[in-house]
C-alpha cells in the first residue's frame, strides 16, 4: 500500500472511531445540562403535537458537541438527517436543489452556517420562515419568478462564530443555544465512557490526566484518548489497560502540558509575553510573530486562552495576564 493510500485509510479509520464515540441520544450525552434538559422538552413537544422542530441554532467554539446534538435531534424525532456545511453551498442553485430534495420532518444540518454567500442567504428566508422556494427562471426580460412550496422541515444550524450570522438570519431561528467548555469532572465521565466504548480497561486517574489537558473539550478528549490508546500498546504491548504513568508519558510525548496548551498555544502565549511584553499587540502582529494563520489563532487558540484567564482581548490589542507569566515562568511586570 502507498503512502498516501495509508494516510487515507489512517484517516478514515479515526473518521469511525470518532464517529463511534458520538453520543446517539440526548440521555446518552455526558455535560451540557440546561441546554439538553431544553431541548429535551422542546424535542418532546414538538413530537406530540405532530410537528417539526422549530428551527435550531447551535454556536460555540469547535469540538464541543454541534454536530452531535444536531444528529441527536434528528434521531430523537426519529427523522432524517441531511447534512451540509455553508461553504459548500456556493450557488443558490445549490440550495434550491437541496431543499427541493427533503421530505416532511427531515432535519437539514447546515455546519459553518455563517459561512453562507449573501445570495444563498437570500434562498434561505422564504424556506425556513413559510417553506417556500423562490426560483427565478429565464433571463432578461423574460425572467420570472416562481415560488414552489416545500415540505415542512427543521433547520439546525451551527457556527463556531456567531456574531458573524446576519441579523435576518439570526432571527429566524425559533431557538438558539451556546455550547459552554465542558468541566474537568465531565469530561473524566466522557472519557470513561469512550474507553469503555473502545474495549480499553482506563484507570480513574488515567482518565482524569486525559480530561484535564483536553482544552474543555469532549473531541480533543476523545483524541488524546486514542493517542494514549496506541503509546500503551506499543509500549507496554497492552490492548486494553491505560493507567496514570501511561497516561502522563504519552500525552507528555504528544506535547500536552499540564494546562492542556499543546506547542501553539505555548509559541503565542511567549510572543506575546517574551517578544511584545505581554501586550497590547494586533492579532496579525502575533499571526506574523508565530507563522499562523490569524483565522487560527481567533477561532482555535484564542478562545480557550481567554476561557482560562491567560489572555485578554481589548481595543488596543491582546494582552497576557498574570496566569500567562506564571505558566511560562516569567517575572509577571512589577514583581
Amino acid at each position: 500500500m502507498e503512502r498516501g493510500e495509508l494516510s487515507l485509510s489512517r484517516q478514515s479509520e479515526e473518521r469511525v472511531a470518532e464517529e463511534s464515540l458520538r453520543p446517539k441520544t440526548l440521555d446518552e450525552m455526558i455535560g451540557q445540562e440546561r441546554l439538553r434538559e431544553n431541548l429535551h422538552v422542546f424535542v418532546r413537544a414538538a413530537r406530540e403535537r405532530g410537528e417539526p422542530l422549530d428551527h435550531v441554532l447551535f454556536h460555540g467554539p469547535p469540538g464541543l458537541g454541534k454536530t452531535s446534538l444536531a444528529r441527536i435531534v434528528a434521531a430523537e424525532l426519529g427523522a432524517q438527517f441531511r447534512a451540509t456545511s455553508g461553504p459548500a453551498i456556493e450557488r443558490p442553485g445549490d440550495l434550491a436543489a437541496l431543499l427541493s430534495n427533503l421530505e416532511a420532518g427531515d432535519v437539514l444540518f447546515i455546519d459553518e452556517i455563517h459561512r453562507l454567500s449573501p445570495s444563498v442567504e437570500e434562498i434561505l428566508y422564504p424556506a425556513m420562515e413559510d417553506f417556500q422556494l423562490d426560483l427565478l427562471i429565464g433571463e432578461g426580460p423574460t425572467a420570472r419568478s416562481i415560488r414552489l412550496d416545500l415540505p415542512r422541515f427543521t433547520l439546525v444550524g451551527a457556527t463556531t462564530r456567531a456574531g458573524l450570522l446576519t441579523s435576518p438570519l439570526r432571527d429566524r431561528f425559533g431557538w438558539s443555544a451556546r455550547l459552554e467548555y465542558y468541566p474537568v469532572e465531565e469530561l473524566e465521565r466522557i472519557v470513561i465512557r469512550s474507553g469503555r466504548l473502545l474495549g480499553l480497561a482506563i484507570d480513574g486517574k488515567a482518565a482524569f490526566e486525559i480530561a484535564r489537558r483536553a482544552r474543555g473539550t469532549p473531541r480533543i478528549a476523545n483524541r488524546l484518548l486514542r493517542r494514549v490508546r496506541d503509546f500503551a500498546a506499543v509500549r507496554d504491548g497492552a490492548t486494553g489497560g491505560i493507567g496514570l504513568d501511561v497516561a502522563r508519558f504519552a500525552l507528555g510525548r504528544l506535547d500536552v502540558d499540564d494546562a492542556g496548551f499543546d506547542g501553539l498555544d505555548r509559541s503565542f502565549l511567549h510572543c506575546l509575553v517574551v517578544k511584545f511584553g505581554g501586550g497590547p499587540v494586533g492579532l496579525e502582529t502575533l499571526a506574523a510573530a508565530v507563522g499562523e494563520d490569524k483565522g487560527t489563532l481567533e477561532d482555535v487558540v484564542e478562545p480557550y486562552l481567554i476561557h482560562c484567564g491567560f489572555l485578554s482581548r481589548t481595543p488596543r490589542g491582546r494582552v497576557a495576564t498574570p496566569h500567562a507569566y506564571a505558566h511560562l515562568g516569567v517575572p509577571s511586570p512589577g514583581v
